[in-house]
């Protein structure tokens, strides 16, 4: 049994002891810290924790934990990592690592100079259909690839208090994208151009961010990608991608609640797509924490390294760059 905490009794960290406590039988949780008592107290209730505390500290000092999940809010990350890397324990920690680099840097110093295993949660990474795509490419399939187009827009925008400390829409949403860009086409991205505005919500402007993008990645390997984000997609949950390659392409659509289809003497048509990420990934959420329990218990890297982590936020950054400026930004210009 591999003995686990969970520091964050939030959504996700509801999502995540979920996972461990039903679906994974080679680990247990042994304690849950929130600053929020009360719901530490009821993640604990819920999966059988025996230990719920409002002090993370106590958690990372319980001898016992060989492992810990961060599921904080983002400005906490790279802290819990440099924590939990001190008291030796294992860490899979949410996206962002953090928003500015050098914090990053600092947390990821921390994991290499204790020696622990560091994961980084991109479960899109763990999602059957992106994971065919990229079988697709890895393997030749579709020959060599040229174009990679993404789609990711969400049902309806978060919160404005959300908006206002996310780190904007390119740090908390395209971050997604960004990375399974990386991990579909296996190559670096060099440069970024950036157009973006607001069609969605003034609120969300006068906060200082964006709502809706799209994205061109010039890759190292001469691939050209798109990724447009917008924050409204009306219709549901919208998550699709497309790879053309020199012998053919690939494409994946979006995930539906049923494959039922409704014709009559006015349309052919079906439900909704599935209208949450919750829904839409919820395989890929356990499968990510099942593959970080096995790297731990088989001593094999973990599969979302560091660096993964720290990449997509280079490419967030130098995104933003791009959006102010009016010009393609090279990653290199942002370190």
């Amino acid at each position: 049994m591999l003995n686990v905490g969970i520091i964050g009794a939030g959504r996700i960290g509801r999502v995540h002891a979920a996972t461990l406590a039903y679906r994974i039988r080679a680990a247990r949780i042994l304690a849950v810290a929130d600053v929020n008592l009360t719901a530490a107290q009821q993640v604990a209730a819920q999966f059988g924790i025996p230990m719920a505390t409002d002090d993370p500290a106590a958690l990372l000092d319980n001898k016992d934990i060989e492992a810990v999940l961060i599921c904080s809010v983002t400005g906490t990350h790279a802290h819990f990592i440099e924590e939990a890397a001190l008291a030796g324990k294992h860490i899979f920690c949410e996206k962002p690592i953090a928003l500015d680099l050098a914090a990053i840097d600092q947390a990821l110093a921390a994991a290499a100079k204790a020696g622990v295993k560091l994961q980084i949660g991109f479960n899109r990474r763990f999602d059957a259909n992106f994971r065919r795509v990229r079988q697709a490419i890895m393997t030749g399939e579709i020959g060599t690839p040229a174009l990679l187009h993404i789609i990711s827009r969400d049902p309806s925008p978060p919160p404005i208090a959300y908006v206002k400390t996310s780190g904007g829409m390119f740090l908390d949403m395209t971050i997604h994208d960004f990375d399974m860009a990386r991990f579909l086409i296996g190559a670096e991205v060099d440069e970024i151009y950036t157009l973006a505005g607001i069609t969605v919500d003034p609120a969300i402007g006068e906060a200082g961010d964006v709502d809706t993008a799209v994205m061109m990645l010039k890759f190292s390997n001469g691939v050209i990608g798109t990724i447009d984000n917008c924050r409204r997609a009306t219709y549901g949950y919208d998550q699709r991608v497309e790879v053309l390659g020199s012998k053919g392409a690939i494409s994946s659509a979006n995930n539906y609640p049923n494959a039922a289809t409704l014709s009559d003497g006015a349309s052919v048509r079906r439900d909704l797509p599935l209208n949450f990420f919750m829904d839409r990934y919820t395989e890929s959420f356990a499968s990510e924490i099942a593959a970080f329990v096995e790297a731990v218990q088989q001593d094999q890297p973990t599969p979302v390294t560091g660096h993964d982590g720290r990449v997509p936020v280079v490419m967030g950054l130098a995104a933003g760059k791009s959006h102010r400026e009016g010009r393609p930004v090279k990653l290199s210009e942002i370190g």
